[in-house]
């Protein structure tokens, strides 16, 4: 393809393609150690298996990695999803300058380079599965690849697209039922890979399809990927991890039924897994063997050579630097037992009285795995789903979850709860404790605003910006107290609650322009 000039804005379009024909040398037993990047053409990226592969390992790539201001921070689903999803929730602590913005509701829609990257390599991330999706039907149809194998790579495609296009709508969109149809505005939902002059001018004229549309996408995507991909059974134990597979797109539709309050598919869809997965007997296993247990359904695989560095790495982070941290909001909270398992010194590090997550444990070489889909989000997105059913077989998977991290199960299991409102608040509650600082905080404050069962309205109040918390507001059973200086909530009508279309977008294509979020 010979390159042309076009405005700031298509250079940067034609540059997220550029950024996908990046292809690295690898086998597919070892997807993310990588040798150095290889620049392959367009036209020869799919024109052998061996460059298929290629190219499909470039999506995950971009998936892992991205781009930050000219450096690799882990957008738009290495380590950035999940600091950022945190740090839009209370239950993580905000500790320096890095997510300040973030946490504090200061965003703008030039300046602010968290929104601002979540946007382009979110874009990115799309614009390489389409190009898979496009070249390997091509290379099917000439013959290059099994129609089977074929299927498969596209599939792990339209999971990409599928997955990336819900996370856009996460923040940059109000959430499903924020009108009674979901006619209200979503993102671009782009199908086209940006190769040509024709799609590149495609691409950034797109408007933003309505929040309805975007998910009736989302799930289209998913249910072909499901019937294209192959299972995690018929790959080694690491790779049924590290690619994504059938059973990781029935699990994100758990996700996704859930954001949409499609209480009956949530199930059908869990129940898909049944026997497929298994939670571990300890709540520390899946961390502490990121790439071999029985829970972990996708992760994205980080290694020594290949992670998004001690600006962006998990472990740096939330471990090492120590740039985020367990908020007293959360760790006080009443109804977490103070002998959970999950209180303990194999999940949470105490620096000085600070508490710490250790999930992510690697500071050294910072290979801890991206942990996307857990079998034990499965279990409580069906626990959710069926008590908002008035379904009673919900306390099964609530306590499968919670049991193993109790001292005496036997006596500290739930057995009943007063009304559907009680149980759906502890299977809340339970989200909060099992998956924290996995970035799925913000998603549940997301779906839940104005909620029937149990609502929330705007961000809450969370613990002060900018500085480790204080050691002696750690108090387990004594509800935090907000004091002067905490960070306000935000009203769920408060036009920051939705992130802005970045300028950068805006500026070249009039039609989103004029489809920009309220008050930005």
């Amino acid at each position: 393809m010979k390159l042309v000039e076009f405005n700031t804005i298509k250079k940067y379009v034609f540059g997220s393609l550029l950024a996908s024909l990046l292809f690295v040398s690898c086998t597919e037993e070892n997807v993310i150690e990588l040798e150095p990047y290889n620049q392959i053409s367009e036209n020869v990226a799919f024109d052998s298996k061996e460059n298929i592969i290629l190219s499909v390992n470039g999506m995950y790539q971009a998936a892992q990695v991205g781009q930050y201001n000219g450096a690799g921070r882990g957008y738009p689903f290495g380590a950035a999803y999940f600091q950022q999803n945190d740090m839009r929730g209370e239950d993580m602590v905000n500790t320096a300058a890095f997510y300040a913005i973030t946490y504090a509701n200061t965003w703008d829609p030039s300046g602010a380079l968290n929104t601002v990257y979540y946007w382009i390599d979110t874009y990115r991330l799309v614009n390489r599965a389409n190009l898979v999706i496009e070249g390997v039907t091509k290379a099917i149809e000439k013959g290059v690849i099994s129609e089977a194998e074929g299927k498969d790579f596209i599939g792990q495609a339209m999971f990409f697209r599928a997955f990336s296009h819900y996370e856009l709508l996460n923040f940059f969109a109000r959430p499903y039922k924020f009108t009674s149809d979901a006619s209200h505005l979503g993102v671009p939902y782009r199908l086209k890979p940006s190769n040509s002059v024709a799609t590149i001018d495609e691409n950034i004229k797109l408007g933003r399809g309505t929040v309805a549309q975007n998910y009736a996408q989302v799930l289209s995507d998913l249910d072909t990927a499901e019937n294209y991909m192959t299972s995690k059974t018929t790959r080694s134990t690491k790779n049924g991890i590290v690619y994504a597979s059938k059973e990781a797109a029935i699990a994100l539709k758990t996700r996704v039924y859930l954001s949409k309050g499609d209480f009956p598919k949530v199930i059908t869809e869990a129940d898909k897994l049944n026997g497929k997965y298994a939670l571990t007997s300890d709540p520390n296993a899946p961390f502490a063997n990121n790439y071999g247990n029985s829970e972990s359904i996708f992760s994205l695989e980080n290694s020594a050579t290949n992670n998004p560095g001690v600006n962006g790495a998990l472990a740096s982070q939330y471990n090492g630097r120590r740039l985020i941290a367990i908020s007293p909001v959360i760790w006080n909270e009443g109804s977490w037992l103070a002998t959970d398992k999950r209180r303990g010194a194999s999940m949470v590090l105490s620096v000085s009285g600070v508490l710490f997550s250790n999930k992510y444990k690697d500071t050294s070489t910072l290979s801890d795995a991206s942990p996307l889909l857990r079998y034990a989000e499965v279990l409580l997105n069906r626990a959710e789903a069926k008590a908002r059913l008035d379904d009673p077989t919900y306390l099964a998977d609530l306590n499968a979850v919670r049991n193993r991290s109790l001292a005496n199960p036997g006596t500290e299991q739930y057995t009943a709860f007063a009304t559907k409102a009680d149980a759906v608040k502890a299977i809340l509650l339970e989200r909060r404790i099992e998956f924290l600082a996995e970035g799925l905080r913000w998603n549940t404050i997301h779906r839940l605003q104005h909620d029937d069962v149990a609502p929330m309205s705007g961000i809450p109040q969370k613990y002060k910006n900018g500085a480790n918390p204080v050691a002696a507001d750690y108090k387990i059973g004594i509800p935090y107290v907000f004091k002067t200086g905490d960070v306000p909530g935000l009203a769920y009508s408060d036009y920051r609650f939705v992130w802005p279309i970045p300028t950068l977008e805006t500026s070249a294509n009039p039609t989103l322009a004029a489809q920009q979020n309220p008050g930005w």
